[in-house]
């Protein structure tokens, strides 16, 4: 280490950014992720026990994974390096091996090889890590933001164990917040500032889970903001909205005007108004909604407002909620637009809500009501003997591939359950049921 590397090491402790700054060097310093690192976890249990094998941890922006490195690397007697997938090249991979193979032949020492964002090297990287990894020469912690089973070899998955982290909880990003109003070692606690609690309740809110972002809008508003005549340094609602660039959008996850914006949200797409859905679309993901939220509520609407009138319909929003889930925001924005449009857009049925509500009120009033004997199973234990399935009409030996038979049990003989209406596809399956049953358009349906 030359003089000028030594000097960046000592002034990284005063100089690097906040979110740098703050990281625990602990796991009880540790806010969130109870799930994976809590007291009787598996994860925290190998690392206070200094058994690790090699891991993979998966999650958003923000959320700890190269905390929880850092964390790993202040515990273990192991020596521990560190490579990023965006700049390591072949030549980086091969000094870190053999770094690794000297560690474990000359002193019988692990090496933990922690490889932030992992999900950047090529296939022919991760297959060169393999070897490595399966005979132990390196215990891999591999932090990525995007789906492994996507991203990484799957080789190196099956002797890793996956551990997903969580977007923070709203309190625990209140936590970290006034950690480092207050923290006077590694916070700006010197500084002596304050935050207002609309402020506070705002970045716990806005920055989505993203520990970074909030932290980061802290510090900026911090050192940008003039004191007061009181000498202090008011971090305001005015000052906290500047610093992480959203205006304050009046939107309370758990409030009223939550409920109201996705009940606007939904009747919108239902009543088909893309322009309207949209909009509401956009007010929810400025406010910080979960994207995962949204694309449920779009699943749901998609099967009950639009039914069988246009099932791509469903087949579009279950799509879009894979598709966020492994792309997150900024771009899920666009997918998530292009659903709600297409939802909003699509012929409307409720003739699925319908059917189903009818069909499970007749189950609760004959909960008894046995199948018809032709319908039973004949194969399980010899049943045919008892005459199971005896009489059964096979639908494909007749002609349009229906035959007329009894389906519903006794006494629901009559009972219309599925009623499709006019618009769009279902238009064409009440054509299939009149072409194929003879039925005139009409309360048959």
């Amino acid at each position: 280490m030359d003089l000028f590397e030594y000097m960046r090491e000592q002034n990284k402790e005063t100089e690097s950014p906040l979110a740098s700054r703050l990281r625990p060097t602990t796991l009880d310093e540790m806010v969130g992720q109870q799930h994976i690192i809590g007291k009787d976890k598996l994860l925290y249990r190998a690392i206070k026990a200094d058994k690790l094998s090699s891991i993979i941890l998966y999650g958003p922006p923000g959320t700890g994974k190269t905390t929880l490195a850092k964390v790993i690397a202040n515990t273990t007697s192991a020596e521990f390096l560190q490579i990023n997938a965006t700049s390591a090249g072949k030549k980086d991979m091969e000094e870190v091996i053999a770094q690794a193979k000297n560690n474990q032949g000359m002193y019988g020492r692990k090496t933990i090889l922690f490889i932030d964002e992992i999900h950047r090297f090529n296939k022919g990287q991760q297959d060169y890590l393999l070897p490595f990894v399966e005979d132990g020469t390196v215990v891999l912690i591999g932090a990525t933001t995007e789906n492994p089973y996507f991203e990484v070899n799957g080789a190196l998955l099956s002797r890793s164990i996956i551990f997903e982290l969580k977007n923070l909880s709203k309190d625990d990003i209140r936590t970290l917040i006034l950690r480092a109003v207050n923290d006077r070692e590694k916070g700006m606690g010197a500084y002596d500032a304050v935050i207002d609690d609309d402020a506070l309740e705002f970045l716990a809110d806005v920055s989505n889970g993203d520990a970074r972002a909030a932290l980061t809008a802290i510090e900026l508003g911090i050192l940008t903001t003039d004191r007061s005549g009181d000498g202090k340094i008011h971090i305001t609602l005015a000052v906290a909205s500047e610093c992480i660039q959203k205006r304050v959008v009046r939107y309370d996850k758990s409030g009223d005007n939550h409920y109201d914006t996705i009940s606007a949200f939904i009747k919108s797409m239902r009543g088909s108004d893309p322009d309207a859905a949209v909009y509401y679309l956009a007010r929810m993901l400025y406010a910080g909604e979960d994207i995962k939220f949204i694309a449920r509520r779009i699943m749901i609407c998609a099967a009950e407002d639009v039914s069988n009138a246009d099932p791509m319909a469903l087949v579009v929003a279950t799509s879009a909620a894979q598709a966020v889930e492994r792309i997150g925001m900024p771009e899920a924005q666009i997918i998530l637009a292009q659903a709600v449009t297409y939802v909003a857009s699509a012929p409307k049925s409720n003739s699925a809500v319908c059917a189903i509500s009818n069909a499970m009120e007749a189950v609760r009033d004959t909960m008894t009501a046995p199948i018809p004997v032709h319908l039973q199973d004949a194969h399980y234990k010899s049943s045919h003997k008892l005459g199971h399935g005896v009489g059964y009409k096979y639908a494909h030996d007749y002609p349009n591939h229906y035959v007329d038979q009894q389906y519903l049990p006794d006494g629901l003989t009559d009972r219309k359950f599925y009623r499709p209406g006019e618009n769009g596809y279902e238009k064409n399956i009440r054509e299939y049921f009149r072409k194929i049953k003879g039925q005139e358009c009409g309360e048959d349906f």
